[in-house]
């Protein structure tokens, strides 16, 4: 029994966890994030918990650019299983390095541009904070080989900066975001490949239904994959 004691009882489980199961460690990308601009790690699992809720309930779950996966375990909360994918092995030994027993995900190294995984098939996916940095031209060979791995009535989820937003983006985010798009133009494109998409607005923390332009995120929710794009 710990020698240690919080003034008031209430508190004295967060000492018996630390000293029992043990804290845990951010992740490459979240420790940055936390001490260089501690609101944007906010808006970030905003994000990740908005993903969770939709894709509630779901059997097996990709997600397309985890980084760290720092933010995976919301997701988990409200899904049987999950895979996490990067084109960056170090983002990946990160996340295998921290993988927890209560979240075990399993993290794989991909590049959806160069062909699709097969750990799948999977009833669902997202990927946040993306496409914008994938080029125009090669954008449909990303998205084709995200849904050739998914079921017929599987979920998508899209998130980047919307269009509106990079006029106020710093250079070194504008250096990146090779192709940020309008909520109309990204839900044109996802509807090339699902039969319903639902486009929602984000500022800061909050996802509403608001005028897309005035948004600095957008989250396009898809639903129930063509037959062509599965093929």
């Amino acid at each position: 029994m710990s020698k240690r004691r919080t003034k008031d009882p209430v508190n004295q489980a967060n000492i018996a966890f630390a000293e029992t199961r043990g804290a845990i460690a951010m992740g490459l990308l979240k420790s940055r994030e936390w001490i260089e601009d501690p609101r944007r790690f906010l808006f970030s699992q905003s994000r990740y918990k908005f993903v969770s809720k939709m894709l509630s309930g779901r059997k097996h779950v990709l997600e397309i650019g985890c980084g760290d996966a720092y933010n995976s375990p919301i997701v988990m909360q409200e899904i049987k299983r999950l895979t996490v994918t990067d084109f960056d092995p170090e983002f990946i030994a990160d996340a295998q390095a921290r993988v927890q027993p209560e979240y075990p995900y399993v993290a794989r190294v991909h590049n959806f541009l160069e062909g699709t995984l097969h750990d799948g098939p999977f009833d669902a996916a997202y990927s946040l904070d993306v496409l914008e940095h994938i080029d125009a031209k090669d954008e449909r060979t990303f998205i084709g080989n995200i849904c050739k791995c998914l079921t017929s009535d599987a979920a998508m989820i899209i998130g980047m900066p919307s269009l509106e937003s990079q006029a106020y983006a710093t250079p070194g985010s504008k250096a990146g975001h090779v192709n940020c798009k309008s909520a109309p133009v990204l839900k044109s494109l996802m509807e090339s490949y699902f039969h319903s998409v639902f486009m929602f607005s984000m500022n800061d923390e909050v996802v509403h239904t608001g005028y897309h332009k005035m948004a600095h995120y957008i989250l396009a929710l898809c639903a129930h994959p063509t037959a062509a794009a599965t093929r």
